[in-house]
């Protein structure tokens, strides 16, 4: 009796077929395509195989060429997304900076008490931080600043200017004794890693004073420096 055998068009066999040619490499490939070809024609005589051989390497040859190719443009695309994810969180960072000063106020007096200090002419206010009507700098974005203020005043009396944090707390101040005839100018600044919603206040300690007009001697400034994603440390 006659037992059939599984033969390379046997569907049972193409699971395993496919998991045992999947490492295989082009050339191995085409050897095998080659050894089929030439068992399925058996007109072709032995000087016709090199020229057979040469053709189907070519073509791979050139298939590889093109795979080649395709990775190359794939990494190209891969580097300009990339670049274009980074041109974008550029474009996505808030520009913050502002000016402002006392202006043409004149003598500004703390009784008993501090005052709150408001600086109605505006220099700048890229972003729209600074609020006029308050006096304040609130921080759009968690991130590093630069925050800078100047004072004037008569040295008859004290002088004062002083930065408070979210209304409670003094961050920097400027202080001068009383001097004798004349006027004294102080100044302060400093890089302040500010929380998102963080908002800065001048004021005039009781019993002190400050001094401006239309040239801006007293002034308050700040502008972003960068930000400060929460998962980067301080």
């Amino acid at each position: 009796m006659l037992h059939s055998s599984s033969c390379l068009c046997d569907p049972v066999d193409h699971t395993q077929r496919r998991a045992i040619m999947a490492p295989c490499s082009l050339p191995l490939l085409a050897l095998a395509c080659l050894s089929l070809w030439v068992t399925a024609q058996p007109t072709w005589g032995d000087q016709d195989i090199p020229s057979m051989f040469r053709q189907i390497m070519d073509t791979v040859a050139e298939l590889k060429a093109k795979s080649d190719l395709t990775a190359s443009v794939l990494a190209m695309r891969e580097r300009m997304e990339s670049m274009e994810k980074e041109l974008q969180a550029l474009k996505d960072i808030p520009k913050v900076a502002f000016a402002a000063s006392l202006g043409g106020n004149g003598l500004q007096k703390a009784g008993d008490f501090n005052k709150k200090l408001v600086y109605r002419e505006v220099l700048t206010n890229v972003g729209g931080a600074y609020n006029v009507e308050t006096g304040e700098f609130t921080a759009p974005v968690r991130g590093v600043y630069y925050i800078r203020f100047t004072a004037n005043a008569p040295t008859d009396v004290t002088l004062s200017s002083m930065l408070y944090k979210n209304g409670g707390k003094v961050i920097l101040a400027a202080h001068e004794s009383p001097s004798g005839e004349g006027s004294d100018t102080a100044s302060n600044g400093a890089t302040l890693l500010l929380e998102e919603g963080d908002s800065l206040q001048m004021m005039l300690w009781a019993n002190t004073q400050v001094w401006d007009n239309a040239n801006h001697h007293s002034t308050f400034s700040g502008f972003l420096l960068f930000p400060m994603p929460q998962q980067l440390k301080q």
